[in-house]
């Protein structure tokens, strides 16, 4: 069954997203554990999918949030507000003093290089999205009244705290019934979890989600560790994949949860921190469209990458491509997220659409 989105003409928002954005401390080449200084930018798996549609992509886009009201919060404001996403639906938290009760949540986050892998370290306990429980957000002034045509969240902002998947829950009804389609990446976190009741929590969580998501997004590790689908011939170290089993896994997802009508999947071989083999796959009406293999591809920072596949997909979708381009399209933002530092797209939709049909590197004068 083929989508159905509203027109633009109906709607306020092309796309807005429901998630936690944080500061990012970057090390550059160095190590977290070393470091003197770091690079500022701003970050989140599902405030990346709205700032990738608005940079590249060129949508209207905004973010519901909750942040807390002190200096650092007026700094993440002023990182969104460079990336174009609207601010309108942020709630803003009175700050106590010292963050014992509410702060700005922080990620230090290391590239890795060769042997090394990428490392992250979240500080964002007690954080003001965190807290965000059911009944905070008025879901019906966003998504009657000022219309939204396409909404999405994801397994991090679901893992936050014990209140955090309510809303998620709340905000998938909401927008099924004015008719906004729904999208949900999967975005397992073991870190996030696993206070809260562990993978066992994460499934009994996501499943529910489940049930009101339009697009299903994920990497190879979501599907089995979020929703408990096995995906055959996969080592412990996710090496080797091989696109016909992941096609056997999502034909169960979607034969568990028949109102999924799409799911698009991305495949990553890292050999090393800095050579990752990278595809995507995607399920549309019943059939199986695949992106090219980016072989040996250079990673730069591997952060977000998964986030702008999302974006290029949603663009695409959006858009009324036909499903071989929204795979390419979502493949290749992904693979050009990953040639710059931080987590959010710096890219134009020119270069995207250069790179799907096979451009190289060559200098541009």
């Amino acid at each position: 069954m083929p989508l159905s989105i509203k027109p633009k003409t109906q709607c306020a928002w092309d796309q807005v997203s429901l998630g936690e954005v944080m500061i990012r401390l970057d090390p550059g080449d160095g190590r977290i554990r070393c470091a003197r200084e770091f690079k500022v930018w701003e970050g989140g798996g599902e405030y990346n999918v709205a700032r990738g549609l608005k940079r590249c992509f060129g949508l209207d886009t905004s973010i519901v949030t909750a942040i807390a009201d002190n200096d650092v919060g007026a700094l993440l404001l002023d990182l969104i507000r460079q990336g174009g996403v609207a601010t309108s639906n942020i709630k803003w938290v009175p700050f106590d003093g010292i963050g014992r009760n509410v702060r700005v949540g922080l990620n230090f986050t290391e590239r890795g290089f060769g042997i090394r892998a990428a490392l992250g370290v979240s500080d964002r306990g007690n954080t003001a999205a965190s807290q965000l429980k059911a009944g905070d957000i008025n879901w019906t002034a966003l998504f009657r009244d000022a219309g939204v045509r396409w909404f999405h969240c994801g397994g991090i902002f679901a893992a936050l705290s014990p209140s955090t998947a309510g809303v998620v829950i709340e905000a998938m009804k909401a927008a099924k019934s004015n008719g906004t389609v729904t999208s949900y990446d999967l975005n397992y976190r073991e870190s996030l979890w696993k206070s809260i009741g562990g993978k066992a929590k994460a499934q009994e969580v996501n499943r529910e989600i489940a049930r009101y998501v339009d697009v299903m997004v994920g990497n190879e590790e979501d599907f089995t560790a979020a929703l408990g689908f096995e995906v055959e011939g996969v080592d412990e170290n996710l090496s080797g994949l091989d696109p016909v089993n992941f096609k056997k896994m999502i034909e169960k997802v979607v034969q568990s949860y028949p109102d999924i009508k799409a799911v698009g999947t991305t495949l990553r071989d890292a050999k090393t921190a800095t050579v990752n083999d990278w595809a995507a796959i995607l399920y549309s009406d019943k059939k199986f469209y695949e992106s090219r293999t980016y072989t040996d591809l250079e990673i730069y920072d591997r952060v977000g990458g998964g986030d702008s596949f999302a974006s290029g997909l949603i663009y695409s979708l959006l858009a009324g491509k036909d499903p071989q381009y929204c795979v390419d399209c979502g493949a290749a933002h992904g693979a050009l997220a990953m040639s710059t530092p931080g987590d959010t797209s710096m890219v134009s939709l020119k270069e995207v659409e250069k790179v799907m049909k096979g451009g190289s590197a060559r200098v541009q004068r």
